[in-house]
């Protein structure tokens, strides 16, 4: 019997006073560099902070599964997270970037 895994991907845009919230960080690490906005989300979704950031469209995969973030891509105006219980690639057609489905238009 084949077992069907979660597989999620979000988008975050940039730009939103959502993104330009101030997340606490996961350490108390002292920085004298000022992270970009872009990176300081990513740094939060690394952190672990995604779950507390957006429970409304976190799910949790059944039979005590763990989703795990395995990839964040940066585009010019959202950031893109890819979350599964095992390491999978998403199929594009089904995606949610924009840049991946654009190039399967059909103009019927």
């Amino acid at each position: 019997m084949v077992k069907d895994y979660v597989q999620v991907e979000v988008l975050l845009v940039i730009g939103t006073t959502f993104s330009t919230s101030n997340w606490v960080d996961n350490d108390d690490k002292t920085d004298a560099r000022q992270y970009t906005e872009i990176e300081r989300l990513e740094e939060a979704c690394w952190n672990g902070l995604l779950k507390p950031m957006l429970p409304e469209v976190w799910i949790d995969p059944p039979n005590d599964g763990i989703l795990y973030l395995w990839e964040v891509k940066q585009g010019e105006s959202c950031l893109k997270l890819e979350l599964s219980e095992i390491l999978t690639s998403i199929d594009p057609r089904r995606s949610i970037a924009p840049l991946s489905f654009l190039s399967f238009r059909n103009d019927n």
